[in-house]
């Protein structure tokens, strides 16, 4: 049983842990076997059985199989693309599978993406923990955003790329060309490249990319910002803001890019119910905008999961947890209440909800498709915020740590997670003296227990095999 390979997690609500098996029963489903001397020795994934492999998809599948205990590789995928490197740097985002060979679509003929390669191998090196693969790596980020900035990067040094390219499907941008999201996920790039270079004691190549990240901070804060409708919007070709809400806004909460006086705002008009604050958050255009449509009309308010991730990991970067987390559940309810409209009925997971009701998103206009079952943006929800957000764990192997943050005294817990060469167990419960942790290991690490409304927090060292604590005790 898959199950028995990855790691089990325990939730109050036994529907999160079904929906989590479920993924996993998924993917196994549609993962294909590597050939030992092939271009995938370790396997791969691809959306619907596709002869086309995307990077876009690569990235957002790596983020939730760094939880697979390895039996998915999460390398195999990236490695492929780095494997494809031209001369010159670039990656496009697809190759055919068959052939090895890009290709483009019209409106992209470069095969521009979403930069997410650096963030992805500061995930990789926290959960599996391999120093040495970030080494091996970097040259091949270096020359990739080398390229980037040689075909994308404008004399002001903010970057334009075809609308595909962000992912934002049928998005009304009106006339958008220096847009908020993509300039935004360059400084996440150039962030993340830092974070990097300091794990590697690279101080030349950490110093490198902080100057690129506050370069691209500083540009967006100044010319995206607008001070009167506290918010941040795309340019035209003149750099002229043009006020049209969207979600890409948020991007530059996992950017680290709004002072705390900015991200308040924009923390605000994702509570705000007349904005983003939809019972389903987030839509990707607010309740207020003459594009917002409840049926969803694809990305015209509807509700897409990747987004929320970016989101949601954005707002922990700005200490909002609980708000975080909130959202997180709220999300997962309707995820399920899509898979199970009623008792008699099953239905599917999407990549786009409608954001005031359950059920797939409608594409009223017909430019794009509401993919069924779309693994690669939904495992991230149903996987990665369940065991990060939802049950709260932070875990980091180089460090040899374990973070749980909880909102309140909950029976949750995950069981089996492979760290490396150690195996953990973590799972909070009640009994007859009181509220207890129960810890299992095979080797050495610090845990440590935050429970927010009760403000305790502590930290421990946890040593292999058994042992528990009491948290009236803490």
């Amino acid at each position: 049983m898959v199950k028995d390979l990855v790691p089990r997690i325990h939730f109050y609500d036994q529907d999160f842990v079904d929906m989590y098996d479920r993924t996993w029963v998924w993917i196994d489903e549609i993962w294909h076997q590597g050939e030992k001397d092939g271009l995938f020795p370790e396997g791969y994934l691809t959306h619907a059985d596709s002869p086309v492999i995307n990077l876009f998809d690569s990235s957002l599948s790596a983020l939730f199989l760094v939880y697979s205990n390895q039996n998915y590789s999460p390398y195999s995928m990236i490695d492929f693309f780095y494997s494809m490197q031209g001369e010159d740097g670039q990656i496009a985002e697809k190759y055919d599978i068959a052939s090895k060979t890009p290709v483009f679509d019209p409106d992209n003929p470069l095969g521009a993406s979403l930069p997410l390669l650096s963030y992805v191998e500061f995930v990789f090196y926290h959960k599996i923990g391999n120093k040495k693969r970030l080494k091996d790596v970097v040259p091949f980020l270096e020359k990739y955003f080398s390229w980037i900035q040689s075909n994308f990067m404008d004399k002001d040094g903010l970057y334009t790329v075809p609308y595909s390219a962000m992912h934002m499907g049928n998005l009304p941008r009106e006339g958008a060309v220096y847009t908020v999201d993509y300039n935004s996920a360059i400084a996440v790039f150039a962030l993340y490249m830092s974070y990097i270079g300091d794990i590697l004691n690279d101080k030349e190549l950490a110093f490198r990319y902080k100057r690129i990240y506050f370069s691209v901070k500083t540009r967006i804060n100044s010319m995206m910002w607008d001070g009167d409708d506290k918010f941040y919007y795309d340019l035209d070709a003149d750099k002229n803001r043009i006020k049209n809400k969207h979600i890409g806004a948020f991007w530059t909460l996992l950017a680290e890019i709004p002072n705390d006086e900015y991200a308040l705002f924009l923390i605000d008009s994702l509570k705000n119910d007349k904005e983003f604050g939809t019972e389903n958050p987030f839509p990707t255009v607010p309740v207020s905008s003459k594009y917002f449509s409840e049926s969803g009309d694809g990305y015209k308010g509807g509700v897409v999961p990747f987004l929320t991730y970016i989101i949601i990991k954005g707002l922990m970067n700005y200490g909002a947890f609980i708000f975080a987390r909130e959202c997180a559940i709220r999300h997962m309810y309707f995820i399920l209440d899509t898979l199970h409209p009623d008792a008699e009925k099953q239905d599917d997971v999407w990549e786009i909800y409608k954001p005031v009701s359950e059920g797939p998103a409608v594409v009223i206009d017909g430019t794009i498709e509401n993919r069924r079952r779309y693994l690669p943006m939904v495992g991230l929800v149903t996987i990665t915020l369940v065991i990060e957000n939802i049950i709260g764990l932070d875990i980091s192997l180089p460090r040899k740590t374990v973070n749980w943050t909880m909102q309140s005294l909950e029976e949750m817990g995950i069981e089996d997670l492979s760290l490396k060469k150690n195996s953990i167990t973590i799972l909070s419960n009640k009994n007859v003296r009181g509220w207890e942790i129960r810890l299992e290991s095979e080797k050495l690490y610090y845990f440590t227990i935050h429970i927010l409304d009760e403000d305790k927090k502590k930290t421990l060292p946890i040593p292999s095999g058994k042992c528990s604590m009491l948290i009236d005790k803490l």
